[in-house]
């Protein structure tokens, strides 16, 4: 008889522990370099305007059977019920065409493993829907329906009015909103882009002949962008969106939001919020866009500064202070520029606390730059960030979109990994200097005035209602 088969079992007194293999006689064992970031491959894409204005990207992304479908029109208006017919408008535009009902439509949607929503904001007016490849022109017919014929039915706006305005009167009470609309009257006053939200009363008075009215005027064609992302052929996709989408010719251009005031630098503004336990503190600067040359380096700056998790601000005041659970720093784009927004949460005690570590970790940024190895985490973050947005076909087409809203293409996306890579410490010292330093800022702490205007007081820079100011 033969011997048993046997197995070779490591000794356990011969293993290695996770924290042994990483380390040698003479310390840690250093991390192998990077690999030079790969060039981001050109998929196969058509883009390209109609003769009725509509611009069409469509790109091949045969991951998954599906297709992705994102839409946007400029939206911007000045009349101050804009919001509130625009709110009902995204509501209600799938309750219903001259061809389907809202279920018929649902159902039709459905049909092809589809699904299609609206949203509205500002500055535009957006349109998210996807369904199976081989359901493509079915989600463009009811694209096309809704776009040429949508009805508003009165049963439907008044169920939807009411739903919104339950939806406006729960968010109005939320401390985010509060900050977000303080903020965005001491940045911008009375522009057309501080009305995020209306007023209760006013979706009440938006009545149906208000909805097709603004339809027939602002849901046009010209100026506005269609992106199609998944597994189709981008030649046959723009061909298949001109025929369905030829009644869409609505005349004139898609209303694009008016330029934004200047931002500069002055003192922040308390906003009263009585009896509450926790202060907002939002702070602004003015940007730049992405087509600056010097947008890489400040991207950079601002991720290592509050950008991300392991920036500066976070370990800062959540992980060094314990002020608060979030705190983050970004990049707001409009079609013209950007703003760089930092924002906290905080325990109503340590407000002024807080708003001083903010300010401190602004100067330290600006004159203390971030050092290679924060620079270096930063890239690889960015880069990461932005190749992950694109892996998925809802990715893409949300990211394309996005961009095309500002005038770029997907070629900026295949290009800004390159250009994060070129980026000096020199250049991203120097953003920090330009566009980090504290005196730019300018934003609104909400908070409790009883609890935390002495401390802002002696805190300086901040404008206290009722008292003179500190500039």
């Amino acid at each position: 008889m033969s011997a048993p088969a046997t197995t070779d079992v490591p000794d356990p007194a011969l293993r290695r522990s996770a924290e042994e293999i990483g380390r040698t006689p003479a310390g840690p064992r250093a991390l192998p370099p990077l690999r030079p970031q790969p060039q981001v491959p050109a998929p196969a894409e058509v883009d390209t305007v109609l003769p009725t204005g509509l611009r069409v990207i469509a790109v091949r992304r045969p991951g998954v059977p599906m297709v992705e479908l994102r839409l946007r029109i400029p939206f911007s208006d000045s009349d101050p019920r804009h919001a509130a017919v625009a709110e009902v408008l995204a509501s209600t535009v799938l309750s219903g065409t001259s061809r389907r009902s809202r279920v018929s439509l649902d159902d039709d949607l459905a049909g092809v493993g589809g699904e299609m929503g609206f949203s509205v904001d500002p500055e535009r007016l957006a349109a998210s829907g996807n369904a199976l490849a081989e359901g493509l022109p079915t989600l463009l017919d009811v694209a096309a329906d809704v776009l040429t014929s949508a009805t508003y039915p009165a049963d439907e706006v008044e169920r939807e009015r009411e739903r919104l305005a339950e939806r406006i009167q729960v968010a109005a009470a939320q401390p985010s909103v509060i900050a977000r609309r303080a903020l965005q009257r001491h940045r911008y006053g009375d522009h057309p882009v501080t009305r995020e939200m209306p007023e209760v009363d006013e979706v009440a008075e938006v009545g149906t002949d208000d909805l097709l009215a603004l339809h027939r005027r602002m849901v046009v064609p010209s100026g506005s962008v269609l992106v199609l992302v998944g597994d189709l052929d981008p030649d046959d996709a723009v061909a298949a969106v001109a025929a369905t989408l030829a009644a869409w010719d609505n005349p004139g251009d898609a209303s694009v939001l008016p330029r934004l005031p200047e931002l500069h630098g002055s003192d922040l503004l308390l906003v009263d919020r009585p009896g509450a336990v926790q202060s907002q503190l939002r702070l602004s600067a003015a940007a730049i866009p992405r087509t600056d040359r010097r947008y890489p380096a400040l991207q950079l700056a601002n991720l290592a500064f509050g950008g991300y998790f392991s920036s500066r601000l976070v370990e800062n005041l959540r992980e060094d202070k314990g002020y608060t659970y979030h705190a983050s720093s970004s990049l707001e784009f409009d079609p013209y520029g950007a703003a760089l927004l930092v924002e906290t949460d905080c325990a109503s005690e340590v407000t002024a606390a807080a708003l001083l570590e903010m300010r401190y970790e602004l100067g330290r940024v600006a004159v203390v730059p971030p050092s290679a190895t924060e620079l270096e985490s930063a890239r690889r973050y960015a880069i990461g960030s932005l190749l992950i947005s694109m892996t998925t076909q809802a990715g893409l087409a949300s990211t394309l979109a996005g961009l095309a809203g500002v005038g770029l293409s997907s070629e900026w996306v295949r290009e800004h990994p390159k250009r994060l890579e070129a980026v000096t410490d020199e250049e991203v010292a120097a953003a920090a200097a330009e566009f980090l330093a504290p005196a730019r800022f300018t934003g609104v702490v909400v908070a409790d005035a009883a609890t935390s205007a002495a401390s802002l007081a002696a805190l300086g820079g901040i404008r206290i209602p009722g008292e003179s100011s500190t500039s």
